[in-house]
């Protein structure tokens, strides 16, 4: 077998361990949902959205009934949403968006991380000027004409519609209006019978910082271990690719 088989055994693990901080997320998101709005999805659109962003990574159904019956019965524990600024080595803007049910274990956590990859955390509101919310949506295109979807959506809020590639390399549709517009434009998509593959919140950055490839090697060591912090729910750089 040797190499080759090897390579292959630490690319699946790998793969098996970004399930397994997707699905974390996503549990957390589904109970922040039902907890908000309750535990029908018809009636909850942030939690028909985490069920939909579940169902895109393939992440089980009973995972997510158990999830939702959990907080239904409040079983599950309450989680606070907060978000950590700073700055990386070498200028790179960092956000943190946490979900947690101890704010001393998350701050010390997150502080440690910037401190020990030479970075600095700053105040909440700091990063304003860098990063904008958006609301993203991504589904797939198919033979769909984008162009006459872009005026269809315009009522609709939207602000940008392009084409990217996912992992596998497949072409991906994305949508971004503004963070107030989620709502409009989520319902304007599933009256149109656009199934998303994601609907989220993200941070969008403004400008970036170019860095050389050894020095967005310095950054993505923190970014990683961020991402990979159990109360973690996204990270956002604004590192020019």
């Amino acid at each position: 077998m040797g190499r080759a088989f090897e390579f292959r055994k630490e690319r699946k693990f790998k793969r098996w361990a970004k399930m397994a901080v997707q699905f974390t997320r996503l549990g957390k998101e589904i109970v922040m949902a039902v907890k908000a709005g309750g535990g029908d999805p018809n009636s909850n659109s942030r939690l028909r959205t985490a069920v939909q962003n579940a169902k895109a990574v393939n992440m089980p159904k009973d995972r997510v009934e158990a999830a939702i019956k959990r907080a239904v019965s409040r079983d599950e524990k309450d989680y606070e949403e907060l978000v950590y600024e700073g700055y990386a080595q070498h200028g790179v803007a960092i956000l943190v968006e946490t979900a947690t049910d101890n704010t001393n274990r998350t701050v010390a956590n997150v502080r440690s991380y910037f401190t020990k990859y030479g970075g600095t955390l700053g105040k909440t509101g700091s990063l304003d000027f860098i990063f904008a919310r958006k609301s993203v949506f991504r589904f797939d295109p198919g033979d769909r004409d984008l162009e006459e979807l872009e005026f269809e959506l315009i009522d609709a809020g939207l602000e940008d519609l392009f084409v990217e590639a996912d992992e596998e390399g497949n072409d991906i549709a994305v949508i971004h209006t503004a963070f107030e517009d989620f709502g409009k434009m989520q319902k304007t998509l599933e009256e149109m019978g656009i199934e998303t593959k994601s609907a989220k919140l993200e941070r969008i950055p403004l400008s970036t910082t170019s860095v050389t490839e050894e020095q967005a090697a310095d950054v993505l060591k923190i970014v990683d271990r961020l991402e990979e912090d159990d109360d973690v729910q996204a990270v956002y750089h604004n590192m020019a690719e």
